[in-house]
Order: structure tokens, then C-alpha cells, then sequence
């Protein structure tokens, strides 16, 4: 059950480049090991931190066997697929290797801006043929369409395949119809780092995080600690963190946590076009946040 094996802090880890623009896939093995060695509960691939629009097939392929090969079974790993062509994307599951992973993880279609009947039959095809549970990924700041409560909630009761979501509209009535209605065992995790100590007061089960990339200790234990009801403890690293989330996202996501990343010396802060590194007044903000909070 997802719920189980998915609670806590999820990372959704970002795709390092070298200089020259390839997949820096040693940088990729070490942010792996400071996540998994930090606290971190499980590792999602391929999201939309990992800059996934502008990866190849190939490389998309490559980066899914070697984070298989590297975590090596220490905590669960989820893949990220998504597209906006249901045909395309059920294509692009039967080809792909999810062996060594324990969900997947779609964001729903982005740009076609369906309707809602358009959403449940998008991920009815989709749980009809997926050989591994699907988390559903409701981000419309990204996909320019919300996802209702009532239609996740009916794609929930509807197809056992379907395990869980990703709930980041920002919408904390939304999220709260969806903790009240869905199955017992259906996973609902936070999609916004600056909401998840609310959201899990709420009964979320976790989040599947951007902060944690850079603070995966801090992080996983703000997280942990709401878990326990202790929420003297967990408030207190989130009003640590409160600066960090505003710099994360004061341009673009990855382009925050990458320029954070790089300050700590872990990553060359590359990105790939439209994506750029942020501007050099932001990173000199996260320049000093990280010197304030001892990460370099």
C-alpha cells in the first residue's frame, strides 16, 4: 500500500548538467547519497524539477536505470510520466523500464486544458495499462487546468491502480475534501513545500518536495515531526525554512533549488533552455542564506 511505503518526505530530484550540457550523472549519484543519507523517505525521478520537457528519450532512459542502479534498493523510487498526448504517454510506459520502481508518478495533461470528464478518461486509459500504481499530479500552475476534488475522488474510487495524488493547486479547501472523501488507503501527499506542515495537520501523509533537494535533513524532519503530531518541533524548522521557500521559487523551479545547490558546492548550476540560471541579485541572496545557514 502507498501509503505505507510512501509516507514522509518524497524528493523530487533534480537532473544535474555539466558545463558542456550533458547529464552530470556522478553529481546525480552524489545528490542521491546526500538525500537517501539525510533522512530522505523515497526518491522521485523525472518530475518537473528534473527538467523533464527538455530531456531525450535516451537520456530519460539512462537516468532511470542509473538512479535504479545507484539507490539500490534503500528507499523506494517513483518515475515521473506525464504528457499531454494520453495515446504517447501509454506508448511511453509500456516502453519503460518501471522493474525498480514502486509507482508512477503524471502530472495531468498540461497546455490542452481538458475538461474534467477529459481528466478521468485520461487517467482511465492510463490505470487500464499501467503495470505499476499511478499517482495522480494535480499542479495546475504548471498545467493551466485544476483538477477537481470530485474527479479525483471519483478516479480514486473508480480504479484500484490509481493509489494516490500529488495535490498541489495551493487549494487548502480542495485538498481537504479529497482527505475526506478518498479511501482509506489512498495516498494524498502535499505538492507546495510552503503548505506541507498545514497540509499534513490536514492528514496529508507527506510531500513529495523541492526544498528537500537542499535541506533533505532539515526537511525530513520538520516533516517527520508533524507526522508525530509534534508540531512545537516541526514549526519551528519550518520558520527556519520560510526564506528558503520564497528564494526557491522567486524565479523558476529548478532554477532556485539548482542555484541553491550550487552555492553548497554539490552541482554546477546549469539549466536548459527557455530555462536559465537565476539572476545574479537572487543568487546572491541564496549566497548569504547559505552562508547564514552553515551550508557551504
Amino acid at each position: 500500500m502507498l501509503k505505507n511505503s510512501l509516507k514522509g518526505t518524497g524528493v523530487a530530484i533534480i537532473t544535474p548538467f555539466k558545463k558542456g550540457g550533458e547529464v552530470d550523472f556522478e553529481a546525480l549519484s552524489n545528490l542521491i547519497d546526500f538525500q537517501v543519507d539525510s533522512g530522505v523517505n523515497y526518491i522521485v525521478s523525472l518530475g518537473t524539477t528534473g527538467e523533464t520537457p527538455v530531456l531525450s528519450k535516451n537520456e530519460k532512459n539512462n537516468i532511470i536505470e542509473h538512479t535504479y542502479k545507484h539507490v539500490n534498493g534503500r528507499v523506494p523510487v517513483v518515475i515521473g510520466m506525464g504528457g499531454n498526448c494520453t495515446a504517447e504517454l501509454i506508448d511511453e510506459i509500456k516502453q519503460a523500464n518501471l522493474d525498480g520502481c514502486t509507482a508512477i508518478l503524471s502530472a495531468s495533461p498540461y497546455y490542452n486544458k481538458p475538461s474534467q470528464e477529459g481528466l478521468y478518461q485520461h487517467y482511465a486509459a492510463l490505470a487500464g495499462m499501467s503495470p505499476k500504481p499511478i499517482i495522480l499530479y494535480n499542479v495546475p500552475g504548471r498545467t493551466g487546468m485544476n483538477m477537481s476534488a470530485t474527479t479525483t475522488l471519483r478516479l480514486a474510487h473508480d480504479f484500484e491502480k490509481i493509489s494516490g495524488i500529488k495535490e498541489a493547486s495551493g487549494d487548502m479547501l480542495q485538498c481537504m475534501n479529497i482527505l475526506k472523501d478518498c479511501p482509506d488507503d489512498f495516498l494524498v501527499v502535499s505538492g507546495d513545500d510552503v503548505l506541507a506542515l498545514a497540509q499534513i495537520a490536514c492528514g496529508m501523509s507527506g510531500v513529495i518536495s523541492v526544498a528537500a533537494n537542499a535541506f533533505p535533513g532539515q526537511f525530513s524532519k520538520m516533516v517527520e515531526a508533524a507526522l508525530k503530531n509534534d508540531f512545537k518541533s516541526a514549526v519551528k524548522i519550518n520558520n527556519n525554512l520560510l526564506p528558503a521557500y520564497k528564494l526557491l521559487f522567486c524565479e523558476n523551479n529548478p532554477a532556485g533549488v539548482k542555484a541553491f545547490l550550487f552555492e553548497m558546492g554539490r552541482i554546477e548550476n546549469e539549466l536548459r533552455l527557455p530555462c536559465v540560471a537565476i539572476s545574479e541579485a537572487n543568487q546572491k541572496l541564496i549566497r548569504e542564506y547559505a552562508q547564514q545557514m552553515e551550508l557551504v
